[in-house]
């Protein structure tokens, strides 16, 4: 029921940012609700857990006064190593408990050798694949190996499992557009993923998962060995994240409060320039909200570009700096 709560609560919390103010329930999941609301209640308190208070109010189409669900925070600090042979399989709705992140050798060798050595470990994982559902794949990065430009997402999505590869699916073919952009191809960069698994969250009847959720911090810092590696091998001359995600899951939560005051800058990761820009997916969102609200985020996103582009020493035509501005 916890799992199913924690799932609830990011369905809900996505649905509210896309405008959404009403679902239906049915009257036996209200039942249900409202019988685990009354549970986490302290007797006589009148009210819900302490340190929930604040928490989102969702109006359900059959409910007079809609009841508050407050969602329990992922437990962090709870979260204790656990031995890979009792990882469930196949997974279910939300990340199990983790074991101890890894530690990565690499072996010694040329750039092709060490890569490939690293893409076996991570592809064959017990870990990684305990997380995979039957019929998908755990995804590793790809690109070039001498690139000087890395970019690092979050988690695969839908796409990405079925195939394998980061950034393939809509957000992915939109990189590969700014990428054509900046006078370089998909091939000539190295394109890589925090996370190395979907994201688990509830399947539909078909078997098929319900949308797309943010990685834990523990699934973050479980999976972060593996892209510090592929960072070591390709030993690109900067770094690029994508999305605030991915920016907090490589220089850390603390540093990383909001996406807006992280842009415009250069951070470090260990030694190397690094430089957070809008996900790929947000830009998409953007044109929703219309055309304007759409060139304004994607002049953000391509002023990031620019100064990636100078930093690398790529040329920069006229035409390429008025991108976005007409």
């Amino acid at each position: 029921m916890r799992s199913v709560l924690f799932a609830l609560t990011d369905e809900l919390k996505r649905l509210k940012t896309e405008g959404v103010k009403t679902v239906s329930v049915s009257d036996e999941s209200l039942a249900t609700l409202r019988r685990v609301v009354a549970a986490r209640r302290q007797p006589g308190d009148g009210g819900p857990e302490a340190g929930n208070e604040g928490a989102p109010d969702f109006t359900m189409a059959n409910e007079v006064d809609s009841s508050r669900i407050p969602p329990e925070p992922h437990p962090v600090a709870a979260f204790a190593p656990k031995p890979v042979a009792s990882l469930r399989s196949p997974v279910s709705d939300l990340p199990d408990r983790l074991p101890t992140p890894p530690e990565v050798v690499l072996p010694a060798g040329d750039k092709p050798a060490r890569w490939q050595a690293l893409r076996e470990l991570v592809l064959n994982h017990p870990v990684c694949r305990a997380h995979v559902r039957p019929g998908k794949q755990v995804v590793f990065g790809v690109g070039n190996l001498d690139a000087k430009i890395m970019f690092v997402g979050e988690a695969p999505g839908a796409d990405e499992e079925e195939q394998g590869e980061p950034f393939v699916g809509p957000a992915g073919q939109l990189l590969t557009k700014m990428i054509k952009a900046m006078g370089r191809e998909r091939g000539d960069v190295y394109i890589g993923n925090i996370m190395n698994w979907r994201p688990e969250r509830p399947l539909r009847s078909d078997g098929t998962q319900v949308g797309n959720r943010e990685p834990t911090p523990e699934e973050m810092a479980f999976c972060l060995p593996f892209i510090t590696a592929q960072i070591e091998v390709v030993d690109p001359a900067l770094l690029v994240a994508l999305g605030a995600t991915a920016a907090r899951g490589l220089l850390g939560a603390p540093n990383v409060r909001t996406l807006g005051a992280a842009r415009g800058s250069w951070h470090d990761y260990r030694g190397r320039p690094l430089r957070v820009t809008y996900h790929p997916s947000y830009l998409l969102r953007k044109e929703e909200d219309g055309l304007v609200a759409a060139k304004r985020a994607k002049r953000a996103a391509w002023e990031d570009f620019l100064a990636v582009m100078e930093r690398v020493g790529l040329p920069i035509s006229e035409k390429q700096r008025n991108f976005f501005l007409a």
